[in-house]
């Protein structure tokens, strides 16, 4: 592992950025970013449009590496270019620590929540990561209900599989998401960090992982994962919240900071000029900055 990535992971100021809708999301941040569904015909053109989307926000001034940690990416990304390069390699030499979405998706609702669907070739894809000089990775299941033996079945999965990335010699990002519109929010949040917090303790003292986690009801909820010795850091996903709303609500969370996703890019448009379009990313990575830094 990178130890000067680690470092500036484990301690440094800013947020990471989540540029990593895959082929079910990637419509609608086309969508979202200008693209109507009739400007390309086949996947292949729809991940080439999303590309140039993703490229311009990396290339962007505004898009710095002294304000952002890292940034996720798709697998489709980390294997395209940029300038020349691997979009990670890129990403690394703009002093940008790379990560890589891992997941294939949820699979169907079932005790409140929605596990991962199976990884195949899990392994080949962590070599190509390694290969690409990727930092770690990131999953995400879905929590709908305190359900406490479907929380407990997200956990152990996030955690399995999570191993099976360290040893690989990457740094999982760990995320089992809450929805943040579901009922009894805060009651699957106590339930989650109960479980999370029984694997951590089982971690030897040469392993760390990352959680990334719906910003909690209750501020500092997640105070304790954060201070805990096998937690390299804790990001909050913005969860279909505004800028506006989420960076307020990450502010009241002492130790959390973003990894945005909708959030970051939502006033970002195809028909932009460049001026425009960096002077938009500037103010969404100033104000996740802000609210990532500086806690009421």
């Amino acid at each position: 592992m990178n130890q000067e990535q680690f470092d500036k992971v484990k301690n440094g100021k800013g947020f990471i950025a989540a540029l990593d809708q895959s082929g079910g999301s990637t419509p609608k941040a086309l969508l979202a970013y200008g693209v109507q569904e009739d400007a390309y015909s086949s996947e292949d053109e729809m991940f080439d449009l999303v590309h140039e989307m993703r490229t311009r926000i990396i290339t962007s001034p505004s898009f710095n590496a002294d304000q952002i940690l890292g940034a996720i990416l798709f697998e489709q990304t980390m294997d395209r270019e940029i300038e020349g390069k691997y979009t990670s390699e890129y990403l690394a030499d703009k002093g940008i620590v790379p990560f890589l979405k891992v997941d294939k998706g949820l699979a169907d609702e079932k005790d409140g929540v929605q596990l991962m669907k199976p990884i195949p070739d899990l392994d080949k894809l962590l070599e190509r990561a390694n290969e690409r000089g990727v930092f770690g990775t990131k999953m995400r299941s879905n929590i709908l209900e305190p359900n406490e033996k479907g929380i407990k079945e997200v956990v152990d999965q996030q955690f399995e599989v999570g191993k099976q990335i360290l040893a690989a010699g990457l740094m999982p990002i760990i995320e089992p998401e809450v929805n943040v519109y579901s009922d009894n929010k805060e009651k699957s949040e106590q339930i989650l960090k109960e479980e999370i917090e029984k694997h951590l303790d089982q971690l030897t003292d040469d392993q760390q992982v990352m959680l990334k986690l719906s910003i909690p009801t209750n501020a500092n909820e997640y105070k304790s994962l954060i201070e805990h010795p096998r937690v390299l850091r804790v990001v909050a996903l913005s969860g279909g919240y505004s800028r506006d709303e989420a960076n307020e609500k990450l502010k009241k969370n002492e130790g959390l900071i973003a990894s945005f996703s909708r959030a970051l890019a939502s006033e970002l448009s195809v028909n932009q000029s460049d001026e425009e379009f960096d002077r938009k990313l500037k103010e969404a990575v100033d104000t996740i900055y802000d609210a990532s830094v500086n806690k009421e």
